[in-house]
């Protein structure tokens, strides 16, 4: 699916062109519902977290506009397409919530609160477990901001991936506390890997592996002033099979 970096940027695309004008026509009208806004904003109103805020249907498509672009074919099988998520982020960003810890705004502003989708914290001690099989990740600009783009580790899934599944063994992932063998991955290839960002043009897409490390770069030129912000649609669809998960695709 993806190379050895463990992602993948692709060119503009007329169809994704076409599914890009009504994603940011219904972002739009998202974003000016002051009930969704206050429930979304974080981080000190820098952040729209949007999940599953546009009303993309079971093929991703808006309406008429079906999603289509050259990412197709590099695609792993999925069992249907969720509603995608509206991440906006905004001038400042990230700002910091009352009551965040200091390690957690260090954590978004200096690593970008990189993170692998889907190991999902639980209990009062936010031990991590992966409740969410992703197949991929798919991002699809809305705009044209490059400010606080995606950032990814290259090449992190050679050493996350076989973290994750050497915890889970025989075992179904669903059950298995993967916080020690994570975080120890983690800090493995923050020692070792320095992050790139993902900038794809309008019409455009970048496509990231299941067990790459990503995150949110801090926005750093506070003299641009952007009013619809970094504005990307995220698709995160779970895998056909648990078996797709489990599979080393990387070796």
């Amino acid at each position: 699916m993806i190379a050895a970096e463990g992602f993948k940027i692709y060119p503009p695309h007329r169809g994704t062109l076409k599914w890009v004008h009504a994603a940011r026509s219904a972002a739009r009208n998202v974003l000016a519902d002051p009930e969704t806004r206050r429930q979304n904003l974080r981080h000190n109103k820098t952040w729209f977290v949007g999940v599953d805020a546009l009303p993309t249907d079971a093929q991703g498509a808006l309406g008429e506009a079906t999603l289509e672009g050259l990412f197709r074919p590099d695609l792993d099988p999925i069992k249907t397409w969720p509603k995608a998520q509206l991440s906006v982020v905004y001038p400042g960003y990230p700002g910091r919530d009352p009551g965040e810890s200091d390690g957690a705004h260090r954590y978004r502003l200096l690593r970008a609160a990189a993170h692998v989708d889907g190991l999902l914290a639980v209990g009062p001690e936010q031990r991590r477990f992966p409740l969410e099989l992703h197949a991929f990740l798919l991002g699809i600009p809305l705009g044209t901001v490059t400010q606080s783009p995606t950032l990814c580790w290259p090449g992190s899934h050679h050493i996350i991936g076989p973290a994750l599944l050497e915890a889970v063994g025989a075992s179904k992932p669903s059950d298995v506390d993967v916080t020690d063998a994570y975080v120890t991955a983690r800090a493995e290839v923050f020692r070792k890997i320095r992050p790139v960002p993902l900038i794809a043009q309008l019409g455009g897409a970048y496509l990231v592996h299941r067990f790459v490390l990503h995150g949110t770069a801090p926005w750093e030129d506070r003299a641009a002033v952007e009013h619809d912000g970094r504005m990307v649609a995220f698709f995160r669809p779970e895998v056909a099979s648990e078996a797709q998960w489990l599979h080393r695709d990387w070796e």
